[in-house]
């Protein structure tokens, strides 16, 4: 789809989370809870979060009685082990509903846990994971609520990232992969910004760069659509003003999370995602490093930027007023200024050369893993996206 023009044609299929958000909301999830039918909510959540008393207290209090127990087991790795023994903990309890607690990591594992639970034949589905490294998901899911403690913008989402390694007894070789399907899509969503100030700082500056990139690209990806550009446009004016502030004296939580929704709706739809080359550039980087995905976005956001404006207009005017460019000022170099402010404000990595596990020789690597991932497909027409390209992109990083 592109959507260079105004009058251009464009589909809109989404079916967001019911959205709940406000200081103390977390009081309300038991009422989330009733609606979506659950009874005995099986939580799940990091080994951190889900045994820190400020966090997971507000969570199972809220809960009012519909919280069958705690699965405090994942980790960053997002390992199918720990989804396996999820399902094996769910079953058990007999829980009949998931909610997922914190960032990225645990969202994900609680949706392949879902999947997990639904199957018939799990070995199968297993079987199917290592082969291909997508999990299979079933039509008859268990409801999913979750409550971000991050600002990743990983929620309203239906994708989940999943890895399994021969040291999990469950595959011969290393397989990164996933699960997909519309049904992941939580059916409630609830944001409390005083959970997330619980989130320790470095976590949390790290995790709103990612979430900030998913207003960007959502503006300039050509599966972009004018539902989007209002929601991301406006988010991203809220986080550039709220961002910078979350390693001082006065963080504005509240701010951060309302534009973390913004940026986020609509971004994951059955038949389209408005992520793109910079999450593209993530997955290549965290493939090769031990890199965090905000930290890794926070390298190469302002390059990839500065390289599509050489290659394409890539929407720079509405960007450029999303970000309160200045009027009078080149809107490619007054983008890229912007989010270069907002990365340094947030305190994040700024070359590739600091990262302790990557290496020069190692940038054709990550290059040719950034131009084999999808994501590349929703960069705007005419954009070379080859390893060579992607790699002067790198070096410029470095």
């Amino acid at each position: 789809m592109n959507t260079s023009a105004e009058s251009a044609a464009f589909r809109f299929d989404y079916r967001p989370a019911a959205i709940r958000y406000g200081a103390g909301e977390i009081a309300h999830l038991g009422a989330e809870l009733a609606a979506c039918g659950v009874e005995r909510a099986l939580v799940v959540a990091g080994t951190t979060t889900g045994t820190t008393p400020a966090v997971i207290d507000p969570v199972t209090d809220g809960a009012g009685g519909r919280s069958a127990d705690v699965f405090a087991e994942t980790t960053s790795e997002k390992r199918l082990d720990t989804a396996l023994a999820g399902a094996e903990r769910y079953e058990a309890l007999d829980a009949d509903g998931v909610v997922a607690l914190g960032g990225g990591s645990s969202l994900d594992v609680a949706r392949a846990i879902r999947a997990l639970v639904a199957h018939d034949e799990r070995d199968a589905a297993v079987a199917s994971f290592a082969e291909t490294g997508a999990l299979p998901v079933p039509d008859d899911l268990p409801p999913f609520v979750v409550v971000p403690t991050t600002l990743a913008g990983a929620d309203l989402s239906l994708v989940g990232g999943l890895m399994a390694t021969p040291a999990n007894g469950h595959v011969d070789e290393a397989v990164a992969g996933g699960v997909s399907a519309p049904a992941l899509m939580p059916d409630a969503a609830v944001y409390d910004p005083d959970l997330v100030a619980t989130t320790p700082s470095d976590v949390l500056r790290a995790s709103a760069m990612n979430g900030f990139d998913k207003g960007v690209e959502s503006l300039y990806a050509r599966t972009a659509t004018p539902v989007t550009d209002g929601t991301a446009a406006r988010g991203l004016r809220v986080l550039r003003e709220s961002l910078p502030t979350l390693g001082g004296d006065d963080p504005a939580y509240g701010a951060a999370v309302r534009g973390t929704i913004l940026v986020q709706y609509g971004i994951a739809r059955p038949d389209a995602t408005t992520l793109a080359l910079i999450h593209a550039f993530g997955h290549g980087l965290t493939t090769h490093s031990a890199v965090q995905q905000g930290a890794a976005h926070a390298i190469v956001a302002p390059h990839v930027l500065d390289s599509l404006f050489e290659r394409g207009d890539c929407r720079r005017d509405l960007l450029a007023d999303a970000l309160a460019v200045p009027s009078d000022a080149d809107p490619a170099a007054g983008v890229v200024e912007a989010v270069t402010a907002v990365r340094d404000g947030l305190d994040l990595p700024t070359r590739l050369r600091d990262l302790d596990d990557v290496a020069e020789a190692d940038l054709p690597a990550i290059a040719a893993t950034t131009a084999a991932d999808d994501l590349t497909e929703n960069v705007p027409a005419g954009i070379d996206v080859s390893d060579d390209a992607l790699t002067a992109v790198l070096r410029a990083a470095w």
